[in-house]
């Protein structure tokens, strides 16, 4: 199995709560921001989403915080689908230090909603599969 996708991301003070930590609404923008790097590495733009019908939604999240992040500290965020057989697929996603500490664990169910019919696909893998130049990325 190939690494997952990953971007790099340096923790920026205004990030940081009354702690000194990473506020813990920030860690889903890092997540959101590797999902759509990821979309964008695969050859999928988000104008070409919205022009062909689909567009992802976030059915759950759950975030478990396990060290905590300081300003300045360099981390990388992974991305990773693992699909079945319905109209949900998962996404399981690291925030590493660079030292290799796990700082968070994010595990997501997302789908790809019908714009028109605001349904979700009957089968995103393929849909993906369709629309990415390097449908490898997602594990496809």
């Amino acid at each position: 199995m190939s690494e997952p996708f990953s971007v790099p991301v340096t923790v920026r003070g205004y990030e940081t709560d009354t702690q000194g930590h990473l506020n813990q609404s920030v860690y889903l923008n890092y997540a959101e921001h590797a999902r759509w790097s990821l979309l964008q590495a695969a050859g999928i733009r988000q104008a070409e989403l919205v022009a062909s019908g689909v567009g992802p939604v976030a059915l759950e999240t759950t975030i478990r915080y396990r060290r905590e992040l300081l300003a300045g500290d360099e981390v990388s965020v992974s991305c990773a689908f693992e699909w079945g057989e319905g109209k949900t697929f998962r996404i399981r996603q690291l925030v590493t230090k660079a030292d290799g500490t796990v700082a968070a664990e994010i595990d997501a169910v997302g789908g790809l909603m019908d714009l028109s019919e605001r349904r979700l696909v009957a089968d995103p893998r393929q849909r993906f599969k369709e629309l990415a130049a390097e449908p490898e990325l997602f594990g496809l």
